[in-house]
């Protein structure tokens, strides 16, 4: 350890933000008033003394002087290299400062007491390997900077103090490092504390000359890259001219048009990177022309293009209601999704989370209600482009994801096309007959369609072509079905339904005054002032020329009526303009196809016998009428049992066999002659045999055709009914309220039996059919009965059909 010795009084040199350790020579300016008033009062002090003149070597930092210093010696006074006087000072040893005194001069003096340095001989061994150590260091700093001649005298110092305080000329070392050098009076400590700085400084140093390596490389590449690109267009325009091509024919000019497109970052890097395969493949490469037609697709790509949204709500109401009569569950949808859009760009929530506000509306009902036309009315309401993709009869996943590249005719599928043909990245696309996408070996495109569908992951949709992300997330995807069951439960899942059930004779008739009349007239070459349709006629013709759901075959049938009239017209058969009403139509297009059956002969109507029982169904044409016919066999045919026909599903077969042993069990209670159903067989038909069907529905329709048979009592022409039945004789709740009792009322019924579980159904059907409509929700069959069947006749015996 060092340990302290003589006190000494010296004179003060100060010096400002700089440090001096022992065995250091540095130059000082005795033009400053400190460092001159030091030096003279050294110097006279030394006129009475042996030796050289000694003054103490003090840092000021800040203001602030260091608790240690340096005895230095004046070793010559003359004139510095730029003829300043000045005095050449080396620094002897430290000195612990102590309290002031007075001396000689103008100068400062001080106490101090010599501090000893000296190290014990021979050296431990883990000092002498730090003294090899920081030689080697300083060794390795020396030579990088060219300072050779400073080497050998570093590698001659053996003084372990010494050595550490020749860290003082480090250039690298700040002035608190140096204050620590100097107040570290420990000399093995002082350099351990040396090396330590030392190898720092090596460590930055190596780093820095990494980076500056790394930065220089990259510069020479780009210039050499820049160089060779030169060349190589050279050398292109000199085989142009060879070839006798114009400038400009070779579509060179990727790179330009890749930069100046407003393209996303992730696009714009893969785009140049296919560009630079593109200028190193050769003419005749096949790779050329696909990178060429990738590049194309991806610079027309709409990447950063929007249309604003009409956000007045009104307007877009008052459009939708213009263009669309009826519809009223879906315009409320839009008007909400707009209104939703409207308050989030308000407040600054256009994109949360990466995604954007759009829509998923899936439209399912019967052909003909406007579902596809909707569409455009949506796209006009909201000021949106619109695009139409047909997905009928799709069976190949790589219409919807695209192709990869490297296959002969790639394409991107049929979303990226439709983006790209609308122009922008928020259009209204619509997704038509989604219901009638196949699949095959080549892949499931209804699988393909789960991540278009998801809001939670469409704003990543990344095609099979471009290999690049898409975001999808501001389209409103609008897709159109028939029927919801053959959607993928999974591809259902990620839409919000709509169900579009058909229109009602009223909105029927406004819909072919407003807007299928006015198309046909034009399409018929007549002007609204030379025909016109009374609204009688336009009632009987959607009441009993068609019978749909939708208004296709009214529309056709307002378009043979035209037809009619401007031939009749061209042959000099009828003077217009000409008003249609409804004694016209016979004459003009021939007798109606669908008379009420309550408008029928009582002999004529199907319900005229016992063992008829008129139902309701859904089809995906929409709801529909359905007659249920039963007969019992001839006791000595001796055919037992039951038999079923008219192409039934397993559902409605067991729902058969379920009425028939429910009538069986209660048929005591009910009072029919159920001996009858032991030995007889029973058959149960539904006409139209072509058409398949299915489900629970018809259970009741079916035990009331049953009891009608038995009781011989007629069920009344006009009721009509639905529900399932339980082995307890329970109604159970069934589907499709709204479409089957519109088709109730296009059929012209006025009583209609649901289950009492379906009430709430009742809600979704439009008033003015409610009011036509007398309807009944029951619990039980018996319920059924008493509603359904006439009153049996007194004294008459039942006329039970049977079947040959």
């Amino acid at each position: 350890m060092a340990s302290t010795s003589t006190p000494l009084t010296l004179p003060v040199l100060p010096l400002d933000d700089e440090v001096v350790l022992p065995g250091m020579v540095v130059p000082l300016d005795l033009s400053d008033s400190e460092v001159r008033a030091a030096v003279e009062a050294a110097q006279a002090a030394a006129r009475t003394t042996p030796g050289k003149p000694r003054v103490l070597l003090v840092p000021r930092i800040d203001g602030t002087y260091a608790n240690t210093g340096v005895l230095g010696t004046v070793e010559q006074v003359g004139r510095l290299a730029d003829g300043d006087p000045g005095a050449l000072i080396r620094g002897r040893g430290r000195v612990r400062i102590g309290a002031g005194t007075t001396g000689p001069g103008a100068a400062l003096w001080v106490e101090g007491t010599r501090v000893d340095e000296t190290v014990p001989e021979p050296l431990p061994g883990q000092v002498a390997e730090l003294v090899k150590e920081y030689k080697a260091l300083a060794t390795a700093w020396l030579r990088k900077r060219g300072a050779w001649q400073v080497v050998d005298r570093v590698q001659a110092i053996d003084d372990v103090s010494a050595l550490a305080d020749n860290s003082g000329y480090s250039p690298f070392l700040t002035t608190d490092q140096k204050v620590e050098l100097l107040e570290t009076t420990d000399p093995v400590a002082r350099l351990k504390l040396a090396t330590q700085q030392l190898r720092d400084h090596l460590a930055e140093q190596d780093v820095a000359e990494t980076i500056a390596k790394d930065v220089q490389e990259g510069v020479d590449k780009q210039q050499r890259e820049f160089l060779l690109r030169r060349q190589l267009e050279a050398v292109r325009k000199e085989l142009r001219e060879l070839n006798g091509e114009q400038e400009g024919e070779e579509s060179d000019d990727y790179r330009a048009r890749v930069e100046a497109a407003d393209l996303p970052e992730k696009v714009r890097e893969a785009a140049l990177k296919e560009v630079d395969k593109l200028e190193r493949s050769s003419d005749q490469s096949p790779e050329g022309s696909w990178i060429r037609t990738w590049l194309d697709m991806v610079l027309e790509m709409p990447w950063n293009e929007r249309t604003e949204d009409a956000y007045d709500i009104q307007g877009a109401k008052a459009v939708l209601d213009a263009e669309h009569a009826g519809l009223e569950d879906v315009k409320e949808r839009i008007t909400e999704y707009l209104a939703v859009r409207k308050r989030r760009n308000d407040r600054g929530l256009g994109v949360v989370g990466g995604r954007r506000g759009g829509a998923v509306l899936a439209l399912v009902g019967p052909p003909g209600v406007g579902k596809t036309s909707l569409g455009e009315s949506v796209a006009h309401a909201m000021g949106r482009k619109f695009v139409r993709v047909a997905l009928g009869g799709v069976r190949d996943e790589a219409e919807i994801r695209g192709h990869r590249r490297t296959y002969v005719g790639a394409l991107p599928g049929r979303v990226v096309r439709a983006i790209k043909e609308a122009g922008s990245m928020n259009p209204v696309v619509l997704l038509d007959e989604i219901d009638k996408v196949g699949s095959d070996f080549r892949g499931d495109p209804a699988a393909a369609l789960l991540e278009v569908l998801d809001p939670a992951q469409n704003h990543t949709f990344r095609d099979h072509y471009l290999e690049v992300e898409l975001d999808l997330s501001d389209v409103v995807f609008l897709a159109t079905a028939n029927v919801l069951e053959a959607i993928p439960e999974a591809l259902a899942d990620r839409m919000e339904i709509v169900r579009l059930d058909g229109y009602t004779e009223d909105e029927k008739v406004v819909i072919a005054r407003d807007h299928l009349l006015p198309r046909q007239l034009e399409r018929a070459g007549l002007d609204q002032d030379e025909v016109s349709l009374d609204e009688s006629a336009l009632r009987k013709l959607a009441g009993e020329y068609t019978r749909e759901a939708g208004v296709r075959n009214l529309e056709r049938s307002v378009a043979r009526l035209l037809r009619k009239v401007a031939a009749q017209h061209e042959l000099g058969e009828r003077e217009l303009p000409f008003t249609v009403t409804d004694a016209d139509l016979r004459d003009l297009i021939g007798r109606p196809h669908h008379v009420p059956e309550s408008a029928q002969d009582p002999a004529e109507r199907r319900t005229s016998v016992p063992g008829v029982a008129t139902g309701l169904a859904v089809t995906g044409a929409g709801g529909d009428v359905l007659y249920v016919e039963a007969s019992l066999a001839d006791p000595e045919t001796g055919a037992a049992g039951l038999t079923l026909t008219g192409q039934l599903g397993d559902v409605m077969k067991e729902s058969a066999q379920i009425a028939l042993s429910f009538l069986r069990s209660h048929g005591a209670e009910l009072e029919l002659p159920v001996g009858d159903l032991k030995d007889r067989g029973v058959h149960i038909h539904f006409p139209a045999g072509a058409v398949p069907k299915d489900g629970p529905s018809a259970g009741i329709t079916m035990t009331t055709a049953l009891a009608s048979l038995l009781s011989g009592r007629l069920v009344r022409t006009d009721v009509a009914m639905t529900g399932e039945v339980s082995l307890t004789g329970r109604v159970l709740p069934i589907g499709g309220v709204k479409q089957k009792l519109l088709a109730a009322h296009r059929a012209g019924v006025t009583t209609v039996i649901i289950p009492k579980r379906n009430e709430p159904d009742l809600d979704d059907v439009p008033a003015e059919v409610l009011d036509k409509l007398d309807v009944h929700a029951v619990t039980d069959v018996r319920q059924v009965l008493e509603l359904a069947l006439s009153p049996a006749t007194n004294g008459a015996a039942p006329e039970v059909p049977v079947a040959a």
